[in-house]
């Protein structure tokens, strides 16, 4: 999708979870120049000639602090279904929405 879009992928970085992790996916991967660090899956069974596999786990869990910033943006049901049609009015619902989250993080 993203070459159909004119979006260059040569040297793009995936940060993914092991259900990402298979030889077929990684292969594609690496044939489009895509840097992957995906998590070694522990039901997968390497193979003897399977090169080894890099993996950053600094990198994934900042992936993991993302996903959970997403996550806290789905509790607010109006960004989930996008009925604003400017888009000013939708990032301001965005920036309200970290607002509010944020605060309730803030220990006083």
């Amino acid at each position: 999708m993203l070459e159909e879009a004119d979006i260059a992928v040569d040297g793009l970085f995936l940060n993914a979870d092991p259900r990402f992790d298979a030889a077929s996916f990684r292969t594609t991967c690496n044939d489009a120049g895509i840097e992957e660090n995906i998590k070694e899956n522990p039901r997968n069974k390497r193979q003897a000639d399977e090169q080894y596999v890099y993996f950053d786990e600094v990198l994934y869990r900042r992936r993991t602090r993302i996903e959970h910033a997403n996550a806290w943006m789905d509790s607010f049901k109006a960004l989930l279904v996008r009925f604003e049609t400017n888009a000013n009015t939708w990032i301001a619902l965005q920036w309200l929405a970290f607002i509010v989250l944020f605060t309730r993080k803030w220990k006083v």
